[in-house]
């Protein structure tokens, strides 16, 4: 029976069953330790680069490599098959045939479902139809779903689901990972242009007595061992100031606030942002920082946008 014909209780039942099995046959369905030599484009650009130093136009294979990620694709019957492997880099197409890896690991294969972790050992080559692919010598498995994949073409579309499951939507849609990645290297552009401006960057504490430094409604906690009411932080600002009494002459801080207001797509009452403080200017200094910094935003977000 087709695994889409089936209820998701009995698709996990099946699922679990199968780890079973492979408990017995003293394989390890969780927690294998794989040492990568590469990612997925690592491996094609290596190989292309091989490839193009060889002068070799067919039958070249470079490796060996140890490649390790998803398995989002899986087609082909009989003793070889194809399919498709994703990490954090991109995907790499498998080969997988009886022959190459013996009956034992090849039965291994064939009880791998998309959305099953697997580490490969193998060389990649050039097929006929010009897609640079991993020929599989070796399978291990690293870690097995117990659920299904989001449907193969339509992805993840309900809204509910890709808000409350936010790992299921970073799974199904590539461009979601995209966004979590440029938000990081922003974050992380705007800590190094303050450092090279000679700001230092600090930790202030997240839970307040008073809640100090702008005008929201806060988010209240208990400290048992105090015993006293305190408040997770609405801004950074009276304890950046503070440092700027104690000497500090330029601070900042890249923090998480707390603001129990309203909530949307668009407004997390869990919140970054990063604020500044200056000694010996005023409102123009940091105005002055401020289009310096807009201004490298923008090349920042021209270079992440490939532009």
């Amino acid at each position: 029976m087709e695994e889409s014909e089936l209820s998701l209780n009995d698709v996990q039942k099946q699922r679990l069953a199968i780890i079973e099995e492979l408990r017995k046959e003293g394989i390890d369905p969780f927690g294998q330790r794989f040492d990568r030599s590469h990612n997925s484009m690592e491996s094609i650009k290596a190989f292309e680069s091989a490839e193009n130093d060889s002068k070799q136009l067919e039958g070249f294979e470079w490796g060996p490599v140890q490649v390790a990620g998803r398995l989002v694709s899986k087609r082909g019957h009989g003793k070889a098959a194809f399919g498709h492997i994703e990490d954090q880099s991109g995907r790499i197409q498998v080969y997988f045939k009886e022959d190459i890896l013996g009956e034992k690991i090849f039965q291994i294969f064939k009880r791998l479902y998309a959305g099953d972790i697997i580490g490969i050992e193998g060389v990649v080559f050039r097929t006929k139809t010009k897609e640079v692919t991993l020929k599989a010598r070796n399978i291990v498995i690293l870690s097995k779903a117990v659920n299904p994949m989001p449907e193969k073409w339509h992805g993840l579309t309900d809204i509910e689901q890709r808000y409350r499951q936010r790992y299921v939507d970073l799974l199904a849609n590539t461009e979601v990972r995209s966004t979590f990645e440029k938000r990081s290297r922003l974050v992380q552009f705007f800590r190094d242009f303050m450092s090279k401006r000679g700001f230092l960057e600090v930790e202030t504490p997240m839970m307040h007595p008073i809640p100090g430094g702008a005008l929201a409604k806060p988010f209240v906690t208990h400290h048992n061992a105090l015993d006293m009411e305190l408040f997770l932080r609405i801004a950074p600002e009276l304890y950046l100031k503070r440092l700027l009494v104690g000497g500090f002459e330029k601070v900042f801080e890249i923090n998480r606030n707390f603001r129990n207001e309203g909530i949307s797509i668009k407004h997390n009452p869990e919140f970054t942002m990063m604020e500044a403080y200056h000694a010996y200017g005023n409102m123009d200094t940091m105005l002055f920082f401020s289009a310096l910094e807009e201004i490298a935003y923008a090349r920042c977000r021209r270079n992440l946008n490939g532009n």
